[in-house]
């Protein structure tokens, strides 16, 4: 175990970990809000609004960046017209998708291979990626709100709708590590441009999300408690914050790229020679 920690620093530290995290978090930042403008229109076919997706992103996200954010996000919404298949939406996707395009290009650093896919076909799967991720993670909204209407329906025709509380309470606090494991083993398995087992993708998406609940709530903690950038950075010190988050976000997330690269060779090495 010491061996192989000691392997995937040295990995981390060849690959520029950190300063392909900064590339990613400039990345992050662009796509953030055309990803936002995508989903709150999608919103408008779906019984959710716009306060639900942003209780879920308030959980995670250092307090003023997400005020910063939401007040941004509802000047560009007001200001816009057309629905969801106007032309401008095309544009949208497309920059929605440029952080997952990035991501794809630091993953392929991590397994130390060149993009061998053709321009379109790689930006056409960076597009169906960001696009499965909005899908999944609307889904994680919609669970909450049917979930608890469905199971407290059934268990009160049971009898037992006090002991569903409880055990809605637990499924709750599980599910968001659930739904981020099955959005970065995806990522992890078909963005790199080389094949990637199961086994090897599951222990990467397995650190990224947990990684990534831990990094942000004591990351948001820091920040409302002993992080006063406004005093440095005066009205910038909000933006700063944010790219701070997705600066964080984006090591984790290569980090469990660079382990599962790492978890990859170990298999390769153990086979047997023919």
């Amino acid at each position: 175990m010491i061996k192989f920690i000691k392997r995937l620093i040295t990995k981390i530290m060849d690959n520029d970990v950190t300063g392909m995290a900064a590339q990613l978090a400039y990345f992050f930042l662009l796509s953030l809000f055309p990803l936002l403008i995508f989903m709150t229109t999608l919103l408008a076919y779906t019984p959710l609004g716009q306060d639900d997706l942003f209780n879920v992103i308030k959980e995670f996200a250092p307090e003023d960046s997400f005020n910063m954010v939401r007040k941004t996000l509802d000047e560009v919404m007001a200001n816009r017209s057309g629905g969801l298949l106007s032309i401008g939406i095309i544009g949208t996707i497309w920059s929605a998708s440029n952080g997952m395009n990035g991501l794809m290009r630091s993953l392929n650093r991590a397994y130390d291979v060149e993009e061998g896919r053709p321009f379109i076909l790689a930006r056409g799967l960076a597009i169906i990626l960001t696009l499965a991720m909005i899908f999944v993670f609307l889904l994680a909204l919609l669970v909450p709100v049917f979930g608890k209407q469905l199971g407290m329906f059934v268990f009160s025709y049971l009898g037992y709708s006090n002991e569903f509380l409880h055990i809605w309470g637990v499924i709750r606090w599980t599910l968001t590590p659930i739904i981020l494991f099955i959005i970065f083993f995806v990522i992890y398995l078909l963005a790199p441009s080389t094949k990637v087992k199961f086994k090897t993708a599951a222990p990467g998406a397995l650190f990224a999300s947990l990684g990534w609940i831990i990094v942000s709530f004591g990351f948001s903690f820091y920040v409302s408690k002993f992080g006063n950038y406004t005093s440095t950075y005066g009205s910038l010190g909000a933006m700063i914050v944010l790219m701070l988050w997705f600066y964080l976000s984006a090591i984790i997330i290569m980090v469990g790229g660079e382990l599962n690269s790492l978890l990859g060779e170990r298999e390769d090495n153990r086979r047997p020679n023919t």
